[in-house]
């Protein structure tokens, strides 16, 4: 059984305030792009977790898609599968591309042993592998507060403009970018905020991360930029990094930025 697990962008990231457990809680909206893995999950005799289009990622037993396979497994005992990955979405990038795997994962197992699980049920094991993990259950754009795992529905469509990213050849470690983060106060409202016109996000709806990354790595920076020369009506980091990405009015051509980096159009 097969599904393809998308990316997903932050619109506005809001670092309100560190927890005595080293977490923090946020404001953020979490926004489904066309940008996509391929998570496949077949019999076999012994359990294991085969990676594609992506080297280096580590060992497969530390894969999210095998803890999320053994998670299920504890409670509903259903037979050893192999669980097969093609990623494309790219790693430390602040897409959710590991996130989105498990719980595609997690959909799939409910529906190839009929576990019968709810869309509540689905969130609350994802929830336990990661804080955006249970986005991807229902996959629709959300509000997201607390560690980014409490969701509000947003009736936000950006369908009718081109989404284009750009990931640079930089992996930003997002816990060394929590360990930099030093909560500030926020002016407005930033639900209410992204529900206006998208020409009006520019210099409202910011991500909290960019002050420090940027900082420590300006080709992230000059990303942004270029997006903002090339026409792009908002621009924005992408969770904690290192991926960019542009909202346009249409299609538009980057010849420069894909010198150095990788780019992903109408998304």
């Amino acid at each position: 059984m097969l599904a393809f697990a998308n990316a997903k962008i932050n619109i506005g990231l809001n670092v309100t305030e560190k927890l005595p457990d080293g977490y923090h809680n946020i404001q953020t909206v979490f926004y489904p792009i066309q940008l996509h893995d391929v998570v496949e999950l077949t019999d076999t005799t012994t359990t294991n977790c085969v990676v594609s289009g992506i080297d280096n990622l580590g060992n497969p037993e530390e894969n999210i898609c095998y803890k999320a396979f053994r998670l299920l497994q504890r409670d509903y005992n259903f037979p050893e599968q192999q669980i097969t990955l093609l990623k494309q979405i790219p790693v430390g990038a602040g897409l959710g591309g590991g996130s989105s795997d498990a719980a595609q994962l997690i959909k799939i197992m409910n529906k190839k042993f009929n576990l019968g699980l709810s869309v509540p049920e689905m969130e609350q094991y994802a929830s336990a592998l990661g804080a955006d993990c249970a986005f991807f259950i229902e996959n629709k754009p959300v509000y997201a507060v607390g560690k980014g795992d409490q969701f509000t529905p947003v009736g936000l469509d950006l369908s009718a403009y081109n989404i284009v990213l750009v990931k640079p050849d930089i992996h930003v470690s997002t816990a060394e970018a929590y360990a930099g983060m030093q909560p500030l106060p926020h002016e407005g409202n930033l639900l209410a905020l992204v529900q206006q016109p998208v020409e009006t996000w520019k210099d409202q709806v910011k991500n909290d991360f960019e002050r420090m990354v940027f900082e420590k790595y300006p080709a992230i920076a000059d990303v942004k930029q270029q997006l903002y020369a090339a026409g792009a009506l908002y621009a924005a980091m992408s969770g904690s990094g290192s991926s960019v990405y542009g909202i346009f009015n249409g299609p538009v051509a980057l010849p420069e930025l894909e010198q150095h980096n990788k780019v992903y159009y109408n998304l």
